[in-house]
């Protein structure tokens, strides 16, 4: 089973988080690399889980002219 992956830990500097082992910093079994992987609070602040989850809204399409309606009518 999976850990449950921390949001804020209180000292992230601690742990390598390439993988579910949580492996502290100075003794890596899982092999991931010679250096530890940093926890995403470390890279990119506090607010890191809350990034990409606003809602996009949808851009209203510009009305097409009258006159470019009759002309693709006119062609059909």
């Amino acid at each position: 089973m999976v850990k449950k992956f921390p949001h804020n830990p209180a000292h992230p500097e601690r742990n390598c988080w390439g993988c579910d082992k949580y492996c502290p910093a100075d003794d890596m079994r899982c092999g991931n690399g010679s250096d530890r992987t940093q926890h995403p609070v470390e890279i990119f602040g506090e607010d890191w889980d809350t990034w990409g989850l606003d809602p996009v809204a949808p851009q209203a399409a510009e009305p097409v002219p009258r006159a470019a309606i009759r002309i693709a009518l006119a062609r059909d």
